[in-house]
């Protein structure tokens, strides 16, 4: 128990799914496509967090959206064919991460909230984080991971499991311990992130948010997460998902239509049609595309009317978008 933190029992802990991002990396697709409603083995991208929130017994959720608000509500609604209650919440413009918490604030009206990044994928539940952070009475837990090259990402120097200072992309990180995309608050990070100073690169950092915590005095942990964790954002690790999802086989979806020899890591949405290509591997075909290729499709995700005489490889294609 934390000094000065009283706990009181109650299941209330809500959700918060950061998923406004234009997903860039992935363009041409995610200009059709919003990165969030991507279907990764043929489940939305973010069917997946709903799934490990409500794993957590988490049901009330929001999602902070930015310009593809219309196509997110369109698809998701109010939450309830995925056994969630769904809210949206609007960045009007991309600031970093913790400017993107400050817009769920009424929403989470002081109770405990899990923060979730919209494009994560875990092969394992965080549970057990969750109820440490219930049991510690802390102000914050995050989840982390071990690496080999910390340099790519935040790390966090621990004294035991107490975080005592976090780095964002260390050139020569003290830890290999990286922040791993889930966090738990409490209302203590509500009163940090209105001091809060933009970051070198003109954002602010939600690493700068959580060093705050630690500076005033908080308990921050580490909660050390031993699944797989997989970031969707781009080509390669958009396919090593799929792969791990899929375990390597195919998926064919219901109503295609595939005139191809599939080989291994190929997933087919709904309703799409493939013909005259000779083989197709390592890759995604979006839901209802028509993909008409006269050689071989490899490590490549192609949506919509794509035609190319030859083999395809390392593509990114969605009809004629750039």
């Amino acid at each position: 128990m934390v000094p000065g933190r009283v706990i009181i029992p109650t299941a209330t802990m809500k959700g918060v799914i950061l998923a406004a991002g234009k997903g860039t990396r992935l363009y041409p697709v995610t200009k059709a496509v919003p990165k969030p409603l991507l279907p990764i083995a043929n489940r939305l991208t973010l069917e997946y967090a709903f799934d490990r929130l409500k794993e957590c017994g988490i049901h009330d959720v929001c999602l902070v959206v930015g310009e593809n608000e219309p196509q997110m509500r369109d698809a998701l609604g109010d939450g309830g064919a995925h056994g969630i209650s769904l809210s949206y919440v609007r960045q009007v413009e991309p600031k970093g991460l913790a400017h993107a918490v400050g817009f769920a604030k009424d929403f989470v009206a002081g109770d405990d909230f899990v923060l979730y990044l919209g494009d994560a994928i875990y092969s394992e539940g965080f549970e057990a984080h969750v109820a440490r952070f219930r049991e510690a009475g802390c102000a914050n837990l995050n989840l982390v991971k071990p690496v080999e090259d910390p340099r790519r990402f935040g790390v966090a120097n621990v004294d035991g499991e107490r975080i005592v200072k976090l780095v964002e992309k260390p050139q020569e990180p003290e830890s290999n311990l990286a922040m791993a995309g889930m966090y738990v608050f409490g209302p203590q990070i509500w009163d940090v992130l209105p001091g809060l100073q933009p970051s070198g690169r003109g954002e602010y950092e939600i690493t700068d948010a959580i060093q705050t915590l630690v500076s005033n005095g908080e308990t921050v942990l580490a909660g050390v997460y031993t699944g797989d964790w997989f970031d969707t954002g781009t080509l390669d690790s958009f396919l090593d998902t799929t792969r791990y999802l899929i375990d390597g086989g195919t998926l064919v979806g219901s109503g295609t239509e595939v005139v191809a020899e599939l080989g291994e890591n190929v997933v087919v949405g709904d309703g799409a049609r493939v013909d005259r290509a000779v083989r197709i591997e390592d890759s995604v075909i979006l839901p209802g595309a028509r993909v008409s290729v006269s050689g071989t499709v490899r490590h490549c995700l192609l949506g919509g009317d794509v035609t190319v005489e030859g083999d395809l490889v390392g593509a990114i294609r969605y009809g004629d978008l750039e």
